[in-house]
């Protein structure tokens, strides 16, 4: 029997790489006669770039930017493709995990520094740009990054704004006369883990603005700005920002990526799983076993292991799905896609206890499957 093992991370527990290593651990633990490739897997989420150079074998070359509170840090840039792409990570310059809890503010947040990062490839001469939106401290509908490319924002008396949420309640211009036109030729793939819209009760702010930090007066005045950033992009070249699905994501980044520059906007999963050759390797398996923190019916909504397990079913190859957390009652739309749904939990605890014993949970649950695969295929 041939495995392939293409887990997700599991969130705030392991990488994707250290969940993938702790399911053949126990694999190989259980005694089980099988031979496996670790493939892990992300969607867009934080991550995606890294795994993504790993499985290209390209390299990665530093750089200083700017946080998201606009101090010099060093951040990686990826380069694929003999040099013809490059792989960007938003949380690497403009993440929430470069903050302290008491320094989130996505009202002065900036993503001025992945801009940065972008720039920093276009002096590379690179034909096309991949962007993972992940792990975002920011929600400033991609204005820092804009910023970073020469875009100014002006208010009706064509008075120059500072590129923050903060200061862009009286945008009322964008002025691209001095935007690096080397973007405008460059083709730019963002891959998105969501698919919320930019505006709204399931928008940007609305969604994502209280986990970076933001307090309900904040969450209203960050739609505003947004509200207001899409009227202008309307003004300057009729697109509707607040009407791009995926738009919302990376505190609406994408929505502006797209309307402005033309980005094309991916489903993370699919386009991860093409990039890295993932098709190639499942022609070979016999069982796909995937997972990541929670899986339930919000996984189908274009999470990695639903893309990983809908093309192994296409197959008929049998999915095992290990995670934390796995739904109560039966699911007629998760059977559809997993033969078998495990939890790893051993004993009752609360979710930050559980969490650092992840990896021994892995082990431990994928050993027992092996024995219990053996004991199937044996007939005994």
């Amino acid at each position: 029997m041939h495995i392939l093992i293409a887990p997700n991370a599991f969130k705030h527990s392991l990488t994707a790489n250290e969940a993938a290593d702790a399911i053949q651990e126990g694999l190989k633990r259980s005694g089980l006669n099988f031979t496996s490739e670790c493939f892990p897997i992300a969607d867009g989420g934080d991550g995606t770039g890294h795994l993504i150079v790993e499985k290209c074998r390209g390299t990665w070359h530093e750089y200083e930017v700017h946080d998201p509170l606009g101090r010099l840090i060093k951040a990686p840039l990826g380069i694929i493709d003999q040099g013809k792409t490059a792989v960007i990570e938003m949380a690497d310059a403009s993440g929430i995990r470069l903050l302290q809890q008491n320094e989130l503010a996505p009202l002065e947040a900036s993503s001025f520094g992945t801009g940065e990062l972008i720039r920093h490839a276009l002096d590379r001469g690179v034909q096309r740009i991949v962007i993972g939106l992940g792990g975002s401290a920011t929600v400033d509908g991609g204005v820092g990054i804009l910023n970073a490319l020469g875009v100014k924002f002006l208010d009706s008396d064509h008075n120059l704004l500072d590129a923050v949420p903060k200061n862009l309640s009286s945008l009322h211009t964008i002025d691209l006369s001095e935007i690096d036109s080397r973007i405008m030729h460059c083709q730019i793939k963002v891959l998105c883990d969501v698919d919320n819209l930019l505006l709204g009760s399931d928008g940007a702010a609305a969604v994502f603005g209280p986990q970076k930090g933001a307090r309900p007066k904040d969450v209203t005045i960050l739609d505003e700005v947004l509200s207001k950033l899409s009227d202008c992009v309307f003004k300057l070249n009729g697109r509707k920002m607040d009407m791009i699905v995926h738009g919302g994501a990376a505190g609406g980044v994408a929505a502006s990526l797209s309307a402005i520059l033309n980005a094309e906007l991916l489903n993370g999963a699919e386009h991860f799983l093409e990039l890295t050759g993932f098709f190639e390797s499942l022609k070979s398996a016999d069982l796909l076993i995937t997972g990541e923190g929670s899986l339930d019916e919000q996984t189908l909504q274009g999470k990695g292991p639903f893309a990983v397990a809908k093309y192994a079913r296409e197959k008929g190859i049998p999915v095992v799905g290990l995670a934390g957390k796995v739904p109560l009652h039966d699911s007629p739309e998760m059977d559809k896609y997993f033969n078998v749904l495990l939890a790893i939990g051993n004993q009752p605890q609360d979710l930050s206890s559980a969490m650092k014993f992840t990896a021994s949970n892995l082990i431990r649950t994928a050993k027992a499957s092996g024995r219990l695969i053996a004991i199937l295929g044996s007939g005994n």
